[in-house]
């Protein structure tokens, strides 16, 4: 593995910073999320036409720049430190994905293009708040999470040879203002029960978007409500793999979040350090005392080990070697709370007020690992993936208690060693 940066993606990383502070400050991004669309539209299409992002990991031959994961999450990297609010996560990391892994020739001839010129947007309609679920980063996706013949969820139905959807998906990200929907949704019954990916688009007949109060703003979510919406069938044939698909965008998704995730960290860390150096208590600047930089130099400790986990995720993708992007995100939602947290901390009184922006680093911590999360079930997704524990319940077998665990004691001189008893039952049982 090589771990520099070639000297384009470099290039990447400075150009989108240059781009970002000088329009998406603190400021701009307050007035952003409070657009109906809940992004500024002139500084997505400038980072449409000037770079290209939302075509930065489509192919070339749709119209994209052709890149892989390791740009995609540089680039979200840079919007993380602004917390800029775009749909690039949803339209790029989520939706164009699944759109490569399971559309027709057709369908990939007629979005893929648009996307990547960033005149449309897309949204993973997912039902309920399952998302993590959906993409297998916290557990199994085979499951009902997407209806599974209950009431509620979205179910779909072929009428008339049209695709008809009726339910509802709760925090859909960017949902609200997204021109095209991917939505999952349940279908064949109990006899042949399955999941499968419908295309809706915008202003379609019996759909109804509504924006919804979030946690954090700058991630905008939404209610969609299908009532007997017409969809098109994503892929030609309904028998795709579409639980593999949606794992396999899952883990590049993860990687992507992780590396916006360390941006946010690391910006909310430097936003700090400049204040500590400034704020002055007792006649010194507070930053002076030695409790202050223990609990600075520990908070970059952690941020540099997830900017290390998350790159190597963003390289395993791109090798496909593994998938590492949820033990990534799980690393990097960490070190993101940690420096959320000490920054409301060390700005004294003024952290804990809207005005500053503090707490929109806070949130963005939250509202992630509620979306993605918990942090624990994603550890506990990449232990079972990596067999982690199959070993040791193999070698245990089958209805056998399993080994003692070492003592941390020395043994016994043969000296010292009591004499064994002379009958099994005498034996002292061991402790567990």
């Amino acid at each position: 593995m090589d771990a520099a940066f070639t000297a384009e993606q470099e290039e990447i990383r400075r150009t989108l910073r240059e781009l970002v502070t000088k329009r998406c400050g603190p400021d701009e991004v307050k007035a952003a999320v409070r657009t109906p669309a809940g992004y500024d539209a002139a500084l997505w299409s400038a980072l449409a036409d000037q770079l290209g992002l939302p075509g930065i990991a489509v192919p070339e031959a749709y119209g994209g720049v052709g890149c892989g994961s390791a740009e995609l999450a540089l680039s979200s990297e840079e919007l993380g430190r602004a917390l800029t609010p775009s749909p690039l996560f949803a339209t790029a990391a989520l939706v164009a994905p699944l759109l490569e892994r399971l559309g027709t020739d057709g369908q990939r001839a007629e979005l893929l293009p648009r996307i990547a010129a960033g005149g449309l947007t897309a949204a993973l309609a997912v039902p309920g708040a399952g998302l993590a679920t959906a993409l297998g980063l916290v557990g199994d996706n085979l499951g009902d999470w997407s209806g599974g013949g209950r009431a509620g969820g979205v179910q779909a139905k072929l009428s008339d040879g049209v695709w008809k959807l009726y339910g509802q998906a709760e925090q859909v990200l960017d949902g609200h203002s997204a021109g095209l929907l991917v939505v999952a949704a349940h279908t064949g019954g109990f006899a042949r029960s399955r999941t499968l990916l419908y295309l809706v688009r915008e202003g379609a007949a019996g759909l109804v978007r509504t924006r919804q109060t979030s946690l954090d703003e700058t991630r905008p979510q939404a209610r969609v409500e299908l009532r007997d919406v017409a969809a098109e069938l994503l892929g030609a044939t309904d028998d795709a793999d579409v639980p593999g698909a949606l794992a396999a965008a899952g883990d590049e998704a993860a990687t992507v979040l992780a590396a916006e995730a360390v941006g946010a960290a690391d910006r909310a860390l430097e936003r700090t350090v400049e204040y500590v150096k400034q704020r002055e208590q007792f006649g010194r600047a507070i930053g002076s005392f030695q409790a202050v930089k223990h609990r600075l130099a520990d908070v970059y400790v952690q941020v540099q080990a997830a900017r290390s986990a998350a790159y190597y995720a963003a390289w395993a993708a791109g090798a496909g070697s593994e998938q590492v992007g949820g033990l990534a995100l799980a690393q990097s939602l960490d070190a993101l709370r940690t420096a959320a947290s000490e920054a409301v901390q060390l700005h004294g009184g003024i952290g804990f007020t809207w005005e500053h922006e503090a707490h929109l680093y806070f949130k963005r911590a939250s509202s992630d690992e509620l979306l993605f999360g918990p942090v624990h079930r994603l550890r506990a997704r990449a232990a079972e993936r990596a067999e982690l524990f199959t070993g040791a319940v193999k070698a245990s077998g089958s209805g056998s208690a399993p080994d003692a665990p070492p003592s941390s004691s020395p043994s016994p001189s043969p000296a010292s060693a009591p004499a064994p008893s002379p009958t099994p039952e005498a034996q002292p049982k061991a402790a567990v």
